[in-house]
């Protein structure tokens, strides 16, 4: 009679499965977050240069106009209140005009130091999906490399050495490791992107609570009752623009009134 032995996995190859399992699930979802907020980041990015075009450019006329009023009283009343009062309104005008305007002004030349540009290529010759050992790694890998390249583009060296750490950490027992170091390994790694996660949901949230993310929101909610709150914003503006318009002509008359 012969006896037939079954090998049971040990509790280790167990282990190893479940973190597996549980690490393709988090960056699975960490890929789909990273998705949604950079499609986010680029609605809001859309909405405000919208928003700039239609409504920003009547607040600076707005700015602008009153702006001048203060200034012609400065004519009227001759006093140091009232010169303050022009300061400022002034101020205000250039701070609306250059929020209005500035997108149409040349980008700044990216210029990385040599120690951004090191740091870069020591993170993307480690996370390139080129050295990926298996198609999981490559997706996750391809996710990396398009954070890298953002942090790099807004000169972010921060985040470049946060990733690079993560990686020299979570790979630190990868060479001939045993079940034990690889289950501290898979641990870590879900732990990274567990925390990753959670700042992209903490950074979504801060967009949403922004105040062009608050006006995106608010637009959302009016175009689905059919109204256009920009519509609405900008004919409210002209309205005030033309009571503006209408005081400025009577402080100027005024003035020519004193002979001033």
């Amino acid at each position: 009679m012969t006896t037939e032995i079954i090998l049971q996995p040990g509790p280790n190859a167990a282990n190893l499965a479940e973190k597996r399992e549980r690490l393709a699930v988090a960056r699975s979802a960490l890929a789909e977050r990273e998705a949604d907020v950079a499609q986010f980041r680029a609605q809001l990015k859309v909405f405000e240069v919208r928003y700039l075009q239609r409504v920003g450019v009547l607040y600076a006329e707005l700015d602008e106009i009153a702006a001048r009023i203060t200034e012609r009283e400065v004519d009227l009343y001759d006093s140091d209140s009232a010169r303050r009062r022009a300061q400022e309104a002034r101020e205000r005008a250039q701070e609306t005009h250059e929020a209005a305007f500035g997108a149409e002004q040349e980008p700044e030349e990216f210029d990385p130091s040599p120690s951004l540009k090191t740091l870069f290529r020591e993170v993307a010759r480690r996370v390139h999906p080129d050295f990926a050992s298996d198609e999981a790694e490559q997706k996750h890998f391809t996710l990396l490399m398009t954070r890298a390249n953002q942090a790099y583009s807004r000169g972010d060296a921060e985040t470049l050495q946060r990733m690079l750490d993560d990686h020299l950490e979570v790979n630190a027992a990868v060479a001939e490791e045993g079940d034990s170091a690889a289950l501290i390994r898979l641990a870590r790694q879900i732990e990274h992107a567990e925390r990753d996660i959670a700042a992209l949901d903490r950074e979504q949230q801060t967009l949403i609570a922004s105040e062009i993310g608050q006006l995106y929101t608010n637009a959302e909610a009016a175009a689905r009752e059919d109204r256009d709150l920009l519509a609405e914003l900008a004919a409210g503006l002209r309205e005030r623009i033309a009571d503006a318009q209408y005081r400025l002509e009577f402080v100027t008359r005024q003035v020519s009134a004193l002979g001033r």
